[in-house]
């Protein structure tokens, strides 16, 4: 039962790193943030990346997204480690 879970949880955390990865992307591309997709990721991604938005920016480039994502893959290798514990 617990493996089945951390299961589930270790995909939602590889949907949301993608959720994440698309959030940035999009910032490049003009406009694309104003269409529904773009205003569904962004309203899925930021308020997660809002916590890491400490962090400064270096050439305008935000970084808070590569930490966001390493926080999540911390958090998947932890929950992979608790599985194997039971």
């Amino acid at each position: 039962m617990i493996a089945l879970l951390v299961l589930i949880l270790t995909r939602v955390i590889e949907i949301y790193i993608f959720v994440i990865i698309a959030n940035a992307l999009m910032s490049w591309l003009p406009g694309a943030n104003e269409s529904k997709l773009g205003q569904l990721i962004s309203r899925l991604a930021e308020p997660y990346l809002n916590v890491f938005r400490f962090l400064p920016t270096l050439g305008g480039i935000d970084f808070s997204p590569v930490l966001a994502i390493i926080v999540l893959e911390l958090a998947q290798q932890g929950l992979t480690r608790v599985a194997f514990m039971f």
